[in-house]
Formats: structure tokens, C-alpha cells, sequence
């Protein structure tokens, strides 16, 4: 049930001109456009740079026997600028994720990335939720899972040489993960909103999974 209705739909923006601006490891294009506003009538006609990307999907490995979650952790680029200025790190605590290759759904991606970034097969899976990272300036689309995983003998490096990959993977009771996003360890959207998903549900899914060995589809 949609409790507030949509006021306008996409007919109700005029993109009067796109410019490609830059086509690489991302993409970004120039739109000169204008929109309905909520008090009537159109805005002026204004710009604005779209980041393009692909639809993504990430997942939260949880461990329901042993009360343990599968992190990763890689250097991040975004993060650099402020580890510069501030002293912090900018290798991140992740969730195991990566963008959709054609033809393949979000779920298959979060199993294939499952194995590829920390070893671990996904036994069940549950959807959390899909999201804009931040559409401000960006069309990313977020499909966000939690899956079951058995922790055991987690742990390593992994990750793929032609995509520059370096992963450590961790392994962290609930609480030790949980600590990690309160002290700010843990800063990134989509851990930050699977971790708490988890501590709103976990004992519903533990409950659930323990009882019957629901397996991913």
C-alpha cells in the first residue's frame, strides 16, 4: 500500500538536452531540463550531471547457528580524500556486493559474489530492501539481501586480479559487528542498513532458518 501518492510521474520532467560527458570505468552525461512544480506551473530551466551506473545488489552473510556475520574489507577510492584530511581509513568493513552482469538477477549476483569475494555459499536468502544510493546525482540502483551462510573456516583473502580486487574477509560475532558500526568502523549505507535490518530481525530469522533449512533459490 502506497501511503503517500506519487504527485508526478516522469512525463511530468522535460529533458530538453543530453550531453555525454565522460564514458570510462563510470559514465556521466549533462541534462538541461525542467519539471512540474507542487505549487503548479514548470521551473526554469536548470542542469544537472547525472552519474551513471549499473544496478547493484549486496548482501549481509549471517551465520544463524553461530550468530555471526561475513564481512569484507578493499580499499575504496571514494574514501581516500577524507582518509587524507582526517586520519581515517579508506579500506572500508563491506558486505560482500557487486554490479549486475547482463541478464542476471540480483539474487543470482548476491550468490556469485558470495563465493567470489568470501569463499561462502549461500544457503537461503531473504530481500531486505532496493534503494537509490544517492539520487541526487545518480541513478545507482541498490538491491540489498541478507544470506545464509556457515561461518566455519570463513575467513582469507580473495577477490579477482583482472578486476583489482583485494578482499580480507572477517568474521564477527552479531555484538563484535554491531560494535563496529556504533564506534563508526562500519560507515558505508549499505552495511549500515543491512546491520540494522539484522538487529531488528534477527531473532525472527534465526528462528526461522534453524527451523527450516530454507535454502536459496
Amino acid at each position: 500500500m502506497n501511503l503517500i501518492p506519487d504527485a508526478f510521474q516522469a512525463n511530468d520532467v522535460l529533458v530538453l538536452d543530453t550531453r555525454v560527458g565522460y564514458r570510462g570505468f563510470f559514465s556521466l552525461d549533462t541534462l538541461h531540463l525542467k519539471h512540474r512544480r507542487f505549487a503548479g506551473g514548470w521551473s526554469e530551466v536548470f542542469t544537472r550531471e547525472l552519474f551513471l551506473r549499473d544496478p547493484a545488489a549486496g548482501v549481509l552473510l549471517y551465520d544463524p547457528d553461530r550468530d555471526e556475520v561475513v564481512l569484507v574489507e578493499q580499499f575504496r577510492v571514494g574514501a581516500l580524500p577524507a582518509a587524507q584530511q582526517n586520519g581515517s581509513s579508506p579500506w572500508l568493513l563491506e558486505l560482500v556486493a557487486g554490479i549486475l552482469a547482463p541478464g542476471e538477477t540480483a539474487a543470482e549476483l548476491a550468490c556469485r559474489e558470495a563465493m567470489e569475494e568470501a569463499g561462502c555459499e549461500i544457503q537461503a536468502l531473504e530481500h531486505i530492501v532496493d534503494y537509490y544510493n544517492s539520487p541526487g546525482g545518480s541513478n545507482e540502483w541498490i538491491s540489498l539481501y541478507c544470506g545464509r551462510v556457515d561461518a566455519r573456516g570463513a575467513g582469507g583473502i580473495f577477490g579477482l586480479e583482472e578486476e583489482h580486487e583485494d578482499i580480507r574477509v572477517h568474521v564477527l560475532s552479531f555484538d563484535q559487528a554491531w560494535q563496529a558500526l556504533e564506534a563508526g568502523r562500519m560507515n558505508n549505507a549499505m552495511a549500515i542498513i543491512a546491520m540494522q535490518w539484522l538487529h531488528m530481525n534477527r531473532e525472527m530469522l534465526r528462528q526461522r532458518w534453524q527451523c527450516s533449512g530454507e535454502k536459496a533459490t
